[in-house]
């Protein structure tokens, strides 16, 4: 989600400097610096920018840099004759000694000086318009270059993840035997050990069948399948892939507190480090 473009436009009396930048966000989030001129164009633009770019913390700014030197400023000269001679009467009142720089004191005074309101031209917000389209186009473009990474970098963590589950094969069948061992050695070492061979092996069967992980490993593969069918969908999909990769979690975790044997809990573990990478860079998506 994050990016960033820049264009200028330079008008007859002015250079226009338009800059936009984006950081991660669940939702659409703009600050906008904008001349007070083309403020009343601002729920428009707001709008405009919504459908362009969906997502993320939007800051747009405008610097202007006027080329003009005729500066269209006024004194209020009755204005500042009236600031002139309040002053002298509270001067006079309160036994204070008068300002020994009146010019720079009344000048300072509020609305003293007066300039001309510059008044929105359409045909130059027209002309704005087009540079702001090209600064949002190169933000865009820098999301995509941005994407293609990020595809790359998560395709990659799913692989890994898809490999892990692999190597798991090999330990799960490994694993029951050894349970079963276990359990029957202890059983040798009771004295006058007395039980039922036909419940035994109903209860065996019943513990085995709550560590057996062929579900999770099933759900788990249906997940990476949809992460990356979603993941090379054309539109923007970065909510769905964070709910998928919940479900990655909620899995991989299931499988973990099922494993019950030292070199699958470490490929889980492997797993998990794949699945946070994944949930840092999700943030990035749109």
């Amino acid at each position: 989600m994050t990016g960033y473009g820049k264009a200028v436009i330079e008008l007859p009396h002015k250079k226009l400097t338009i800059e936009i930048k984006s950081l991660n966000s669940k939702q659409f989030d703009l600050f906008a610096r904008i001349p007070m001129i083309y403020r009343e164009k601002e729920i428009g633009l707001r709008n405009d920018l919504s459908k362009k770019l969906e997502r993320g913390k939007i800051d747009l700014s405008f610097t202007v840099e006027h080329i003009s030197k005729d500066v269209s400023a006024k004194i209020d000269h009755t204005l500042l004759t009236q600031y002139h001679q309040e002053i002298k009467t509270l001067a006079k009142q309160m036994y204070l000694e008068e300002p020994k720089d009146w010019f720079q004191t009344l000048l300072r005074m509020p609305d003293v000086m007066k300039q001309d309101v510059e008044e929105l031209n359409e045909e130059e917000w027209t002309l704005i318009e087009k540079t702001i389209e090209k600064a949002v186009n190169e933000l865009v473009d820098f999301r995509v270059q941005e994407g293609e990474m990020l595809k790359k970098l998560l395709t990659e963590k799913i692989t890994n993840i898809r490999q892990l589950l692999q190597d798991i094969a090999p330990y799960e069948s490994e694993r029951i035997e050894k349970i079963k061992s276990r359990i029957y050695d202890g059983l040798n070492t009771l004295e006058n050990k007395e039980y039922d061979t036909n419940r035994f092996e109903q209860e065996m069967i019943y513990y085995i069948e709550k560590l057996d992980v062929n579900e999770e490993k099933s759900r788990l593969t249906n997940h990476l399948d949809y992460f990356i069918e979603t993941l090379n969908d054309k539109k923007s999909q970065g909510k769905k892939l964070g709910f998928i990769v919940q479900e990655l979690g909620r899995e991989i975790n299931t499988l973990g507190s099922k494993s019950n044997h030292y070199e699958m809990q470490r490929i889980v573990v492997q797993m998990k480090d794949e699945l946070e990478q994944i949930k840092e860079q999700i943030l990035n998506v749109l």
